[in-house]
This record gives C-alpha cells, sequence and structure tokens, in this order.
C-alpha cells in the first residue's frame, strides 16, 4: 500500500544524505585525479625537457643547422653547456601542473560522463573505444592552457645562446602580448587540439590496456605495482607521439615563427612540404620517441604514487 512507504521518524534530511554524500565523494575523486595529474606532470618535465629541447629544435631550425638529435645535444653542450639542456623549461615546469592536473581531471570527469550516459551498461569497465574518447575529451580543456605555455616554451627553446632576446618568462608573456594581444599568447591552438586530441585518446587507453594486461593474476590494476605502471605509462607515451608527430611539428613552427608566416594549420602544412617535403613532418621523431618512454612512465607513476598516497589520508 501507499502508506506503508511513509515512515514518521525518517528525517527528510536522511533522505538527501546519499546524495549529499556521492557528490562530496565525487568532489573529493575529482580534486585528487587533479592533484595526481600535477605530480605526475612535474615529474615528466623533470624526466624529459632535455629530449623535448631536443625535439623542438629540430623542428624549428632552418634547414642544414643540425644533421639529427645527436648534433643537436653536441652543439648545445659545447655552446651552453650541461644547463643549456634545461632552456625555456620555466614555462611547462610552471604550466605543467595545471596541464597535467586538466588533463588527468578532465579524463576522470570523462569517464564518469560516459558511465552517466549509458546507465543501462551490462559492464561496469569502460571499453577500449570508451576509453579513448575519454582520452579525446580531455585534450578539450586541457588545450586551452597547453597551447599559451607551449607558445612561451617554443620562444625560449627555439633560441640559440647568441640570440637571446627575452629576460624570463614574464618578458616571454609581455612581449608576445604586445605583439598580437591574447591571439598572439594562444596562436597555435588549433594545432595543438589536433595533436593532443587523437593522442590523448591512444595515450589514455594505451595505459590502462596495458597496466590491465601486466597486473599478475590475483591482483586489481588499481593497485600499485611498479613494473606495471612503469611499462604501461612507457607505453602510452610511445602510443600518443606515433601519432603526434606531423601535428606537432606543425604547432612548432606555428608558435615559433614570425607574426604572419602562416594563416593556420593547413598553410603550415602547405608551405612546409614545399619547402622541406613531407619528410620534414616527421622532424623530431626519434628525440620525441626517446623522450616519450621514460617521460611518461615517470607520470604515471607520479601520478599512481601520489593517488595511492590521497586515497590513505582522504
Amino acid at each position: 500500500m501507499v502508506c506503508s512507504a511513509y515512515n514518521p521518524s525518517l528525517d527528510p534530511s536522511d533522505i538527501e544524505a546519499p546524495a549529499v554524500d556521492k557528490s562530496r565523494s565525487t568532489a573529493v575523486e575529482s580534486a585528487k585525479a587533479f592533484v595526481a595529474g600535477g605530480f605526475g606532470g612535474l615529474c615528466a618535465v623533470l624526466v624529459g625537457h632535455p629530449f623535448d629541447l631536443t625535439k623542438t629544435r629540430l623542428q624549428t631550425a632552418s634547414p642544414g643547422v643540425y644533421t639529427g638529435a645527436l648534433d643537436v645535444v653536441k652543439k648545445t653542450l659545447a655552446r651552453d653547456g650541461v644547463t643549456g639542456m634545461y632552456r625555456g623549461m620555466v614555462p611547462p615546469l610552471l604550466g605543467v601542473t595545471p596541464i597535467f592536473a586538466v588533463s588527468f581531471w578532465a579524463y576522470d570527469a570523462s569517464k564518469s560522463l560516459i558511465f552517466a550516459l549509458t546507465p543501462h551498461r551490462t559492464s561496469q569497465s569502460l571499453s577500449i573505444p570508451e576509453l579513448a574518447v575519454a582520452g579525446f575529451l580531455s585534450a578539450i580543456p586541457t588545450t586551452l592552457v597547453t597551447a599559451p605555455v607551449e607558445r612561451a616554451k617554443t620562444q625560449g627553446q627555439g633560441k640559440e645562446a647568441g640570440e637571446r632576446k627575452y629576460k624570463g618568462v614574464v618578458d616571454v608573456v609581455r612581449h608576445l602580448y604586445r605583439e598580437g594581444g591574447m591571439r598572439s599568447i594562444f596562436r597555435g591552438t588549433g594545432a595543438t587540439l589536433a595533436r593532443d586530441g587523437p593522442g590523448s585518446a591512444a595515450y589514455f587507453a594505451a595505459y590502462e590496456v596495458t597496466k590491465k594486461v601486466l597486473t599478475p593474476a590475483g591482483s586489481s590494476p588499481a593497485e600499485l605495482n611498479l613494473g606495471a605502471i612503469i611499462v604501461a605509462g612507457g607505453s602510452a607515451g610511445i602510443a600518443m607521439w606515433a601519432l603526434a608527430i606531423p601535428p606537432d611539428v606543425l604547432k612548432s613552427r606555428i608558435q615559433s615563427a614570425p607574426e604572419g608566416t602562416y594563416s593556420g594549420v593547413l598553410d603550415c602544412a602547405r608551405k612546409t612540404i614545399a619547402q622541406d617535403g613531407v619528410r620534414a613532418l616527421w622532424k623530431g621523431f626519434g628525440p620525441a620517441m626517446a623522450r616519450a618512454f621514460p617521460a611518461n612512465a615517470a607520470t604515471f607513476f607520479g601520478v599512481e604514487l601520489s593517488r595511492t598516497l590521497m586515497d590513505k589520508f582522504f
């Protein structure tokens, strides 16, 4: 009967409590994903920046300046010493926390969105295509942070010792704003999304799948297994950069070129191919792939370690 459902001893606030607890739990998990992503990003920069500098210089230098990745390293060390390999690191170091924090938060939120949009699903695990979709969606908000940070970074990385024109990060941003306002600071946003959308889809899907495959029998992928995390993280980086190099070349050229050089991504692609051939779209492939495994192994190890520690205390 209808009347039997009413219990006068039940306080209305008790009825709402589960929803409040669920909302609070979701907020806490989102905060954990944000913090863990930022910590993972710091690990990535410390390990991967010399590789990234080498890749960027190969991509933006005029033809004939370098014969290859080792030539970039040799000339940089001869000219600037070991510290030269870390030139331009301040912008990504300052920007890496929000970039990776937003990326992992957005990935977590995208997975929750997929579950919310499929309430009648038979499996409580996301399929590989669903993981890839969540990865792609994570790149959309992340690009709003990544594009200006990498715009500033390319301005520092592409300069040789005799070409220094900036005193620091603030000076770079101030110059870019004077040059063309916010549009100049966000130049290369389209190319960044073209790189990070498909790249993030491959990145997160490869990590989740590889980690699950490598998890020992009787253990859960959620447990902190050092070997599985390192291999899965490195594999994720390789999967991403196997797709991302051509749009990354275009992004680097657009962001480092003088104002008015390119009208957009397609114009940059057309001019790059006409001037240097199709092979130019794969410049920096070696350093990118060399960086991919150690940097992303460090990223996911940092993410998983910090997440495990936070789960113990929060």
